[in-house]
């Protein structure tokens, strides 16, 4: 919980009991539906809610404008944002019903009122949104693919590793951030933030 302190010391009171609660919710959910992999729960803050923040880093969500978190898996790096950006709506969504069922629970336990969530497929769902996010799901013209009827301003995607091959087809504005220029810690040096405007 110290490492999301460290690089993000404005957090309110009440988000740092958020936050500080998520370990002990995971570790309890994971016991029975596994959405995290055991070696990582004991890097939670720094492989899951930091790398999450880090599109935090990289862009500011405004009150009431509408994120999409595609493939949120357990739930990032949609929730961690949800704590960070309270006044921003999100909808989280997966294709996998049992992970939606921890990320509810999760959700009701922090009291995240500006959290829906839905099991679908990306493509399936036809609200029109501000931003879309994902961290790791897919190819960025799959991404770009799922995400046109939506018509967000942005589509922000947590990578990692060599991107020249897959970014080389796309036509759009991509911007990319080395979080190895905002974190210190190893598990930074090949991540990075895309984001395709």
């Amino acid at each position: 919980m110290k490492i999301i302190q460290k690089y993000f010391p404005e957090l309110s009171e009440k988000q740092v009991e958020q936050f500080a609660q998520l370990l002990p919710l995971y570790t309890a959910w994971n016991e029975k539906i596994n959405v995290i992999s055991r070696k990582d729960i004991d890097n939670f803050y720094e492989r899951h809610v930091l790398h999450s923040l880090a599109i935090a880093k990289s862009i500011t969500f405004e009150k009431d404008e509408l994120v999409l978190d595609i493939g949120t898996g357990g739930g990032f790096p949609g929730i961690p944002l949800a704590i960070y950006f309270p006044e921003t709506k999100f909808i989280l969504t997966d294709s996998i019903a049992k992970k939606i069922t921890v990320v509810n629970e999760v959700v009701k336990a922090l009291q995240l009122t500006n959290v829906t969530t839905k099991v679908a497929r990306a493509e399936t769902i036809k609200e029109n949104v501000d931003y879309v996010v994902t961290r790791a799901v897919a190819k960025m013209d799959d991404l770009l693919f799922w995400s046109k009827h939506k018509h967000p301003k942005k589509i922000i995607a947590l990578k990692g590793g060599d991107l020249k091959e897959e970014l080389e087809p796309i036509k759009k504005n991509i911007r990319i951030i080395d979080l190895n220029d905002i974190f210190e810690e190893e598990f930074f040096d090949t991540k990075k933030v895309v984001i395709c405007s």
